[in-house]
């Protein structure tokens, strides 16, 4: 049997710039264990809107689904963080914002994953809407596109950011901050690696941010109530969370100065995201299962303040529970430090995002081997 299995990026993300899937480790392994079953997995990248709004962003995947998706292929979205919000718009029983011909392929929809998605919202949101959190945006973006597609974290890539945060650049607007000086310095440093659509990447960032004001958790807490399971689609969700920071990771980036800046950006996002809004808890009903599987996992029940340095744990509860474990944002997607010898530059993972989860290859297998059973089985 034929699959259609559609991936959405989320904060960050990107469907494919050059040569370089967003996905490309969750793609690679899922293909195997289809094929291993005796199935044919046809992957698609979303190209998405980086930070448009859920609905506009919702309406371009069904768009590339109605176009793309062969007659009586099966259909599966997997959604990472804010990709997970558009799978379940597209595919929500009360969705009246997307034209009935872009969602002709609905009855051939058999699953939605989602990965770390911000179902009730999360703090980071409402911080990357204002005029500080843009510019920090845009550095985590322009720092995830130069560190996966070059394949290491470069110098030049960390010396932007450097600029970007310093005191004396948070009165610029963003447009001079991010396109006049940054969008330059990064183009400058990856073009040559074959990827020019970096530009139209973070252009796009810049001229719609609309995502960012819609993932606020006092957002969410009426975008949530209006989305509708459809019968028949099995819906299921991973969560991760990172371990919360101490002395101890900052001692183990002695001697590595990008970890240390890795590891400074990442804290401070922990930090904002492990304050919960005052009445908007970033948190939907649970029950006793998911609960007995997350004390299982972390040895506790994960609180509020819990997360994976973009988004609550408690947020990312949705469906089934198919993994959960320590991790963060990035790490289950495959961009985890790859410390195996003799590996194909293709098929090394890179980490950039230092927050000492130590998300191992092991782990990374075991999420996506949950992921493929459930999407196999719906």
């Amino acid at each position: 049997m034929r699959h259609a299995v559609y991936f959405s990026p989320g904060m960050f993300g990107f469907g494919r710039i050059g040569s370089y899937t967003y996905f490309a480790h969750v793609e690679r392994e899922l293909t195997a264990r289809f094929a291993a079953a005796g199935h044919e997995l046809v992957a698609h990248a979303i190209e998405d809107l980086p930070t448009a709004s859920i609905r506009r962003r919702a309406t371009r995947l069904a768009e590339v689904v109605q176009r793309t998706a062969a007659a009586g292929d099966a259909i599966h979205l997997v959604g990472h963080s804010t990709g997970g919000l558009d799978a379940r718009l597209v595919s929500s029983s009360a969705t009246r914002s997307i034209s009935t011909e872009s969602l002709a392929w609905l009855p051939r929809l058999r699953s939605v994953t989602t990965m770390n998605t911000p179902h009730f919202g999360t703090p980071l949101a409402s911080f990357f809407a204002t005029s500080k959190g843009q510019r920090v945006l845009a550095a985590m973006s322009m720092f995830t596109v130069a560190a996966l597609t070059l394949g290491t974290t470069p110098l030049r890539a960390t010396s932007v950011i450097l600029n970007l945060v310093r005191e004396g650049d948070l009165s610029l607007p963003f447009k001079a901050l991010m396109l006049d000086r940054a969008v330059e310095s990064l183009a400058g440093l990856v073009e040559h690696a074959g990827t020019p659509e970096v530009r139209r990447f973070l252009t796009a960032i810049e001229d719609d941010q609309g995502s960012m004001l819609q993932l606020s958790p006092e957002a969410m807490d009426l975008v949530a109530a209006g989305f509708a399971a459809r019968d028949g689609v099995h819906y299921q969700s991973t969560v991760s969370m990172s371990p919360s920071p101490t002395p101890r990771r900052w001692i183990e980036t002695v001697g590595h100065p990008l970890r240390a800046l890795s590891l400074s950006l990442f804290f401070a996002l922990h930090a904002i995201t492990a304050r919960p809004a005052e009445g908007y808890p970033c948190e939907g009903v649970s029950d006793p299962e998911t609960e007995a599987e997350l004390l299982r996992a972390f040895g506790r029940a994960p609180t509020l303040a819990d997360n994976d340095g973009v988004v609550p744990l408690r947020s990312q509860l949705w469906g089934d529970l198919v993994w959960c474990g320590l991790g963060d944002h990035l790490d289950v997607l495959g961009h985890f430090h790859d410390d195996r010898h003799g590996i194909q530059r293709h098929l090394r993972h890179v980490d950039w995002l230092t927050s000492g989860s130590k998300f191992s290859h092991a782990q990374f297998s075991s999420l996506l081997d949950a992921i493929a059973t459930g999407m196999l089985a719906s």
